[in-house]
């Protein structure tokens, strides 16, 4: 399923529960679901996918295309490695692991805590021996 029919879909939806007309749209044909691989791909938000790319352009010595293409190639890599879910918590452990005291405790303690943080850090390597000339 492409964009165009999941934002038709969304109208839809939209209309019939602005209108009061669920019962009446129940009725209306549902989209498919999207394969399991493109949804992987494609369940970063624009938002997430920006803020990654800036910031890792500021690592790579600044804006110029160059780093954007790399560093888009980056991001898709990432995002074919693991949901947005888990790059979200993965960056919040990896962002808060040294704080001190027993408000660092969550960051570092739970099981998830290193299982996604170095999940973060394989995926990473992985975009960047794909994406950066050596």
């Amino acid at each position: 399923m492409n964009i165009f029919s999941r934002a038709l879909a969304a109208r839809r939806i939209a209309l019939c529960v602005g209108l009061g007309l669920l019962g009446a749209c129940a009725s209306a044909p549902k989209p498919e679901a999207p394969a399991a691989a493109a949804a992987a791909v494609n369940d970063f938000p624009t938002q997430a996918r920006v803020e990654y790319v800036l910031g890792c352009m500021q690592e790579h010595g600044g804006q110029n295309y160059d780093n954007l293409y790399h560093c888009v190639c980056s991001a898709d890599k990432i995002a074919s490695k693991m949901s947005y879910e888990e790059f979200g918590q993965a960056q919040t452990f990896t962002f808060l692991f040294n704080t001190p005291g027993e408000r660092g405790a969550e960051f570092r303690d739970p099981p998830q805590s290193d299982k996604l943080r170095k999940k973060l850090k394989e995926a990473k390597a992985e975009a960047a021996a794909a994406c950066f000339p050596k």
